[in-house]
């Protein structure tokens, strides 16, 4: 995927019988998500304009262009949407598009590389990083300020402080 795009949402799959899906918004405001122009594939070959319908269950009820019937929502499900970089509001300080920070180094407050952020997890409670290393299991660390002292987007590194072990 570009970077001149980011991941906004995925589509749960169909909502009714004439071709609404049930979209999964990953966007602080959920209904901004229909705001950002035309949503793009993962490899860009498809777009849609979104046009939302109401909150439902785990998601919102919607309407993607050129989608009609139920089984072409359905033939959907699964497929993570795009919006274009520029069509989103600037970040404020301290904080970060998920893509921004998938791929980043990450090491300790001493320097030591502690491996790459491969994922942002999210299941409630907060954002979790999901470090991979090499030759060993991921390393997850919670994304708050006492954990993850410094993000350096220009440097391309975290400094993070992982907290100690317990046995």
């Amino acid at each position: 995927m570009s970077a001149d795009r980011v991941c906004v949402g995925a589509i749960a799959g169909a909502f009714g019988v004439r071709g609404a899906v049930r979209l999964k918004s990953f966007c602080a405001e959920p209904e901004a998500i229909a705001g950002y122009g035309p949503l793009w594939t993962e490899d860009g070959a498809r777009s849609f304009t979104v046009t939302l319908d109401r909150p439902v269950a785990w998601g919102l009820a919607a309407r993607l262009s050129g989608v009609e019937t139920r089984e072409a929502a359905d033939a959907l499900r699964g497929l993570r949407l795009y919006a274009d970089r520029a069509a989103l509001p600037a970040t404020d300080e301290d904080e970060y598009y998920h893509a921004d920070l998938i791929g980043l180094s990450v090491q300790d407050t001493g320097g030591a590389p502690l491996g790459r952020v491969a994922a942002v997890l999210n299941h409630g409670a907060g954002d979790i990083l999901e470090i991979r290393r090499a030759g060993a299991e991921p390393l997850l660390l919670p994304f708050t300020r006492a954990v993850v002292p410094t993000v350096d987007l220009a440097a391309g590194r975290i400094v993070a402080d992982p907290p100690e072990a317990s046995e």
